[in-house]
């Protein structure tokens, strides 16, 4: 039987690339949960150039950015390979808007993240309901919440093992492995989004500023909608 102490000891060593493969070859049920970030695009190459069995999905909340839909696209369209897309129940949104509004998310932190869990943590339970383990794209360098996680971890909100594959790559790494495997990624990034999610929630960031700043930028918070708040370490 796996624990997080033997699976961190297996992918201690391995690169992404074999780190995914040996995962998909010890567990049934991986899937992988790609927001369509620099990090996802890369993931998403890795497993679709190895041609693993584990799934990738997205969750649409519905207010996405166009380019965000065209990048989805684009990106099932060159690697030839099904992103499952999961939205929100939409009885339940129907009736927060009517409720609070169709912009009350700017009213409130609580207000916010409860949209968030409409839109995205709810969707996210559905869509790792069958998994064994969960791959996300979570780097440490995107900010000092991250910075705190591990490469491997049990996640008790979704009670089942997370894997952060690139969790120590360096911008830099990151992005020389984009220009030299053609990946395709979000034009937004070149207009200083960095962090990409909603597009009502989402700026482009100034200068100097952290990375997750343009994220719910009204509001003085720890800049994470709900997915990924617990680190527990099995």
């Amino acid at each position: 039987m796996h624990t997080i102490a033997s699976i961190t000891h297996e992918l201690s060593g391995l690169p992404a690339d074999q780190g995914l493969a040996w995962v998909s070859r010890q567990f049934k049920n991986v899937a992988f949960s790609s927001a369509l970030g620099e990090e996802d695009q890369i993931i998403t190459h890795l497993i679709s150039t190895q041609h693993l069995p584990i799934e990738i999905f997205t969750l649409d909340t519905g207010r996405l950015f166009a380019e965000s839909y065209d990048l989805l696209d684009l990106t099932r369209k060159k690697y030839q390979r099904p992103i499952t897309t999961y939205f929100p129940d939409s009885t339940t949104v129907e009736a927060w808007i009517n409720a609070n509004g169709i912009n009350a998310f700017y009213d409130s932190v609580e207000n916010r993240k409860e949209c968030c869990n409409i839109r995205k943590v709810q969707p996210l339970r559905r869509a790792l309901a069958k998994a064994d383990v969960w791959v996300t794209g979570l780097r440490g360098q995107q900010s000092a919440n991250r910075q705190q996680m591990a490469r491997v971890e049990w996640d008790h909100q979704m009670n089942l093992i997370k894997y952060n594959p690139l969790l120590e790559w360096t911008d830099e790494e990151m992005r020389h492995f984009i220009s030299h495997h053609h990946i395709p990624v979000n034009p937004l990034h070149k207009k200083g989004y960095v962090s990409i999610g909603c597009a009502p929630c989402t700026r482009a960031i100034l200068p100097g500023e952290d990375s997750r700043a343009g994220r719910w930028w009204w509001e003085t918070s720890a800049k994470e909608c709900g997915l990924h708040e617990t680190h527990v370490k099995k």
